[in-house]
Parts: C-alpha cells; structure tokens; sequence
C-alpha cells in the first residue's frame, strides 16, 4: 500500500482520508449540569399495612405524624396520583385525604367477588355440598 500510495496521489490522499481522525460535525456541548433524580425516597410506614392492622383512624393518626415530604413519598412510592396533583398540594391534610382514599379504594377492590365465610357456598366433596351419591337420578 506504501508503494502505491507512493505512486498515486489519488490513491494517497483517499488513504490518509481514511486513515484520518473523523473531524466532529457538531460543535462540542458544553458542561451539563447533573440532572435531578426524579426518584423520591421509599415512603416510611406502609398505609396498607397500617390499615389492614387498624382501621382509617390509624392510618389518619400515623400519617399525621409525617411531614409532608414523607407523605409524598408515600404517595409516590404507591402510584397514589394519578391527576398529577397530590405532589403539588402545600396542605398535609390533603395529601393524607389522598393517600386514605386510595388505600381503602385499592382494599375494597375486588370485594365484590369475594364471598362472606358464613355465606359461602359448600364446593363438592364438602360437607353440606351435593355428591354423585345424593343426587337425585
């Protein structure tokens, strides 16, 4: 390659083209500031611990005793703002309104489709419940 680039300067000056450190397109940016985490704290307490031991008086009186920015945490932790507007509340006891909803809200989910114990009904091979032998035919 030496000898042909030697004899062709065509040849050479594709070569060191090549050869060449690429020259940047864009000017370089400047110093970026680092970004802020958009990641908040792990809440303190679990409100769906804390309900499923008590009750909302519980939970009220245990979310009374954070400060905002862990009520917050909570809230965000849980995925408990869903219009985007419990973070930007000032007032604590908004945010605890919030998260009390959302834990009794999430607790009753489901409830219709669980059956009452003394309600329930006997599945077959049980007691009370209807076998081939008590069948009528």
């Amino acid at each position: 390659m030496a000898s042909e680039a030697g004899r062709t300067p065509r040849f050479a000056r594709a070569l060191s083209k090549a050869l060449a450190p690429p020259e940047p397109r864009t000017a370089p940016r400047p110093a970026e500031r680092p970004r802020r985490s958009s990641r908040r704290a792990p809440g303190v307490i679990d409100p769906f611990a804390v309900f499923a031991e008590g009750d909302e008086t519980a939970l009220r009186s245990r979310l009374g005793e954070l400060s905002l920015e862990q009520l917050r945490d909570i809230i965000s932790e849980h995925g408990m703002d869903h219009d985007r507007l419990a973070m930007k509340w000032k007032a604590p006891e908004r945010v605890i309104d919030r998260i009390v909803e959302r834990v009794q809200s999430r607790t009753a989910k489901g409830s219709a489709f669980r059956g009452r114990p003394e309600h329930a009904t006997p599945r077959h091979g049980e007691a009370g419940a209807p076998t081939a032998d008590t069948l009528p035919g």
